[in-house]
């Protein structure tokens, strides 16, 4: 996606010239809640505001279709930013324009508390940098978030200095929280019905921000399933995966019914409540609590505030003292991994990042789901819409309504459970099934074919939990997540995405679970598509000779696993390549000796413009066919870096790239810079030495475009000048 100004740019009848139908019947059919999403990145600029305050702002002057009026509504929000977001380093200026006039109106995140020697309420401006500003008991009650952690407000202050160096001169005159205050959901309800299942899907995913053409079924459910704590109370989930991915986005910027704290600042006083000031924590007062970067083996946690946690998560209560108090908010619990979904099946569990105190049976069993965050792709900017969207304010003011709401037992009338599912497995798959059903089907009415879809996403992300939680404890029983449809008594099973992919690994020590198809049982890691071993029409005849053929396992070892297999073929000795030779991939050049490394190192001058890191990727890429996924494999890079600084940025921003993108396989790619080197080789661990004459940059400049076979298939592409290789072991 590209902030330019053709973003707007006007058809024949003044609507926007990329307006989907879509976009249409979204804006005809909710004048004034929507709002074109590619503008908020367009007008937010350097300002540190909420997307929900940018939205608000621009749903009160730009909602039309119009592209006119839309530049004139936009103009007018960007001078309401300009003139009244207060931006931190500007705080004297404001300052002194409101003492000079008297009175000014501002943006600013306000948070209220009760000065209990003078028995009044007084307020803290965030960016204004001023404190103990009476406010008016009434504001107050109206707003009692004020008194928790803050709220984004449009405020016009006054200046009355009264001689008095003990009284404050600021005066609170007006405050008016940027939020929806109505309640709109008969008429979001009736219009539900114009829309089918899939396009109100999509226009669920444009409300969040995303194109909804770049996602499947199945991720988008799993993007809806991030907002089902918005839309039902006390519902508990965890999203653990690579970073990236936009686990916090939408609890930092999609409601302001949300809060996102940092994992490490929990206390049970900020929490749930303080005893000393008897005053009401985080739970009482927002509908989802957040918990950053929650993840980290090494972070402690009070126990105390985990015995707490649990309690409210399993009763939805909390102790104040004495009494016994109530709580309603959703929790979740948001981190990074750092490995590969295969590598902690083999190694550990899908848990295995969290604290030791929340790496607790008892606590894990109160999770109703476990979103899998390796399923998500690294946001990139194409992947936003440009479409029509609710407004997130108005559709966060709805989903609060519905959380009064219950279509839990709704699939009652369709499907059974499996009895052997314990209440909280029930529980945690009816929240999962009522927060779905509220979001896509909010009028609780849904197909049979419908509701299936939602209630075996809600059994999978229950099914993941109880799953790690019997790999954790052995006392935990296992149960069948399945179900039964009405007039049949044939039970449908559910399996994770994982599971299937990697039954081995999955069902660790039960061979009685593990599909008897295994990875061991593909062809031979380092082929490409369609090949059998490394031999080619162009190798020399020492090449083929030793590369050539397929390549068996010894009759007295049938059980070599694919990359023993392929380790077979690694020979010591020297092949020759000439100019204009194809048929060469760096499969056939290295695959085989690459094969069961778990430490490579790899020294080349030349990885510096883009299309020589480019040829790193297909290295690395060799490198992924030829491991064990259930691996970490180390990859180092030593290379020469570009002396401009134009290049040598792009240079940086390239080998960044890298190491996001196949760390999320299981490459931990490292790399650093030495002026005077010549050497072109690789070392790995197994012992292999390979000497490169020319390094990794071996093929004639070919064409890049996607239609162009030679992108995809190496294999095609003609050698640029006569090369050598020499293969070596350092034990020899």
């Amino acid at each position: 996606m590209t902030n330019t100004e053709d973003n707007v740019t006007a058809s024949a009848n003044g609507e926007p010239a990329n307006e989907s139908e879509l976009d249409r019947k979204i804006a005809e059919t909710f004048p004034g809640c929507v709002a074109r999403k590619d503008l908020v990145g367009r007008i937010k600029g350097n300002a540190p505001v909420p997307s929900y305050v940018l939205e608000y702002l621009i749903g009160k002057y730009a909602a039309t279709t119009d592209a006119t009026s839309i530049e004139g509504g936009m103009d007018s929000v960007r001078r309401i930013l300009s003139d009244n977001y207060v931006h931190r380093e500007e705080a004297n200026l404001i300052q002194s324009r409101i003492r000079e006039r008297g009175r000014y109106s501002i943006i600013d995140r306000v948070q209220v508390v009760l000065n209990e020697k003078y028995d009044r309420y007084e307020a803290t401006f965030s960016n204004l940098g001023i404190s103990e500003v009476i406010v008016d008991p009434t504001i107050v009650k109206r707003n009692p978030k004020l008194l928790v952690s803050g709220v984004w407000c449009m405020c016009t202050l006054g200046y009355a200095y009264s001689g008095d160096p003990h009284e404050v001169p600021w005066r609170l005159q007006k405050l008016a929280p940027v939020q929806m205050s109505r309640d709109d959901r008969e008429n979001y309800l009736a219009a539900r019905g114009r829309f089918t299942t899939d396009e109100w899907i999509d226009l669920l995913m444009q409300s969040i921000g995303f194109d909804p053409d770049l996602f499947g079924t199945r991720a988008k459910l799993l993007h809806l399933v991030r907002m089902i704590p918005f839309v039902e109370r006390n519902y508990n989930l965890v999203e653990l995966g690579p970073k990236g991915t936009g686990k916090s986005h939408i609890y930092s910027e999609f409601s302001p019914h949300g809060m996102l704290i940092s994992g490490g600042e929990v206390t049970a006083a900020k929490l749930f409540v303080n005893n000393a000031s008897g005053r009401i924590g985080l739970v009482g007062y927002w509908d989802t609590v957040a918990f950053d970067e929650f993840a980290g083996k090494a972070k402690r946690a009070d126990k105390a505030l985990v015995d707490i946690m649990k309690n409210y998560m399993a009763n939805k209560s909390f102790s104040r003292g004495v009494e016994t108090l109530q709580g309603e908010a959703s929790m979740v619990f948001i981190g990074n991994t750092s490995h590969n979904v295969p590598y902690m099946l083999k190694n550990t569990d899908l848990f295995e990042e969290l604290p030791r105190q929340y790496h607790d049976p008892a606590f894990l069993d109160r999770i109703h789901y476990y979103v899998p965050g390796w399923e998500f792709e690294q946001i990139r900017g194409e992947m936003f819409t440009r479409g029509y969207g609710f407004v997130v304010d108005y559709l966060a003011e709805i989903l609060h309504n519905l959380r009064d709401v219950d279509y839990g037992s709704v699939y009652e009338r369709y499907f059974t459970l499996s009895p052997t599912l314990s209440t909280r497995d029930k529980a945690g798959i009816r929240k999962t099934f009522s927060g779905l059903m509220k979001l896509i089907h909010p009028t609780g009415e849904a197909t049979m074919e419908e509701m299936e879809t939602l209630l075996r996403c809600a059994i999978e992300g229950r099914k993941r939990v109880k799953d790690q939680l019997c790999r954790i404890d052995d006392t935990m029983a296992e149960v069948d997540f399945s179900y039964t449809r009405a007039g049949s008594g044939e039970q449908v099973y559910v399996s994770t995405l994982e599971e299937t992919e990697y039954p081995e690994l999955y069902w660790r020590g039960r061979a009685d679970k593990a599909s008897e198809k295994t990875r061991d049982d593909m062809e031979p890691a380092g082929m490409e598509s369609g090949e059998s071993a490394p031999s080619g029409s162009g190798a020399s005849a020492a090449d083929r000779t030793t590369t050539g053929g397929t390549a068996a396992a010894p009759a007295s070892q049938p059980r070599l696993s694919r990359l023993e297999q392929l380790a077979l073929l690694a020979k010591p000795g020297r092949r020759e390549y000439k100019e204009g030779q194809n048929n060469l991939s760096y499969d056939r050049l290295f695959g085989p000796w690459l094969a069961g490394a778990k430490r490579i190192v790899v020294c080349d001058p030349y990885v510096r413009k883009s299309y020589q890191v480019r040829n790193f990727a297909e290295f690395l890429e060799t490198v992924l066919r030829c491991s064990d996924r259930s691996e970490e494999i180390q990859v180092h890079l030593i290379t020469d870096q570009e002396r401009n600084n134009g290049p040598a940025m792009e240079q940086l921003d390239n080998l960044k790239a890298l190491q996001d993108n196949y760390g999320r396989y299981g490459i931990v790619f490292t790399y650093e810079f030495k002026d005077s080197i010549h050497d072109r080789s690789i070392k790995t661990d197994t012992g292999w030495i390979i000497d490169m004459g020319r390094g990794l940059d071996i093929y004639q400049r070919f064409d890049t475009s996607w239609f162009s076979p030679l992108l995809r298939m190496p294999q095609l592409r003609p050698v640029s000048k006569d090369f050598t290789v020499n293969y070596s072991r350092a034990d020899q």
